[in-house]
């Protein structure tokens, strides 16, 4: 039984008129259908929809058939080109998920890895028994101080104006030496022994202490007269004169000798 079927036309300003006239009938029921030329007004269908498109008319299209029968979209794609197209875009996210994986999983390996070694990991510098540095190493010096005022107090140690500046000084010069990596170790402590006029000069000894069997290479090395100093002298030129007001040091009259 042959069947006609009459041109189905769409409602709307931007409707073209669709027709399906050429039917192939018979036994197998197979049904191919011509797509005429996109107009001007028509949208190209996404090439999602395409790839979703498996049937006419609700039956299933073999993707031969459907090949061999699909006419240009717009005179640009067929449908074996919008496959291709659609099989090539899922390739490329497969491998963008692979390539993120993959990065992601470095990171996390790194990181993990970074975390062991820092919890694991012990300085075999920072292991040591301060009570083995017996052995004593002393430096005698001076430095002027051009923000302070001498006043009469400061002939005495015991009054209440030497022993502030006495006590701002020593926990600078403490602080400087313990934070040194070098010498943080052998720092034993710091004195003031007199403030003399002139700006204020002030007079000062430190004191470190040595383990027995290491005195010969600490005294030519760690601790020598030019390591000691150059730390102190160091951080005489890193300071701020507004910052440090009054206990200001100037760094051109840093004086340091070993004390015998």
């Amino acid at each position: 039984m042959d069947v006609e079927m009459q041109a189905i036309r769409r409602n709307g300003s931007d409707g073209a008129a669709h027709s399906c006239n050429e039917w192939v009938t018979g036994n197998g029921g197979g049904v191919a259908c011509r797509i005429p030329d996109a107009t001007e007004n028509h949208s190209l269908l996404s090439e999602q929809s395409f790839c979703q498109m498996t049937s006419i008319n609700g039956e299933t299209v073999p993707s031969e058939l459907a090949t061999e029968n699909q006419t240009t979209l717009g005179n640009t794609f067929t449908l074996r080109e919008i496959t291709s197209v659609c099989r090539k875009s899922r390739e490329r996210v497969k491998l963008g998920l692979i390539v993120f994986f993959i990065f992601v999983f470095i990171c996390a390996v790194i990181v993990i890895s970074l975390v062991v070694c820092s919890a694991f990991h012990e300085d075999v510098d920072d292991n040591f028994d301060s009570s083995l540095f017996k052995v004593p190493r002393s430096f005698n010096g001076s430095f002027r101080l051009p923000n302070q005022t001498f006043t009469e107090e400061l002939f005495s140690l015991s009054s209440n104006e030497s022993q502030a500046l006495t006590a701002g000084l020593q926990d600078k010069l403490a602080d400087l030496y313990t934070t040194s990596p070098a010498l943080g170790r052998y720092f034993s402590g710091v004195e003031i022994h007199a403030f003399r006029n002139g700006s204020v000069v002030a007079d000062y000894q430190l004191t470190f202490l040595m383990p027995e069997e290491q005195q010969d290479q600490l005294r030519n090395i760690t601790l020598s007269r030019e390591m000691v100093y150059n730390v102190f002298r160091q951080f005489l030129y890193d300071q701020e004169a507004d910052e440090s007001g009054q206990m200001y040091v100037d760094p051109a009259s840093l004086n340091m000798f070993l004390r015998h």
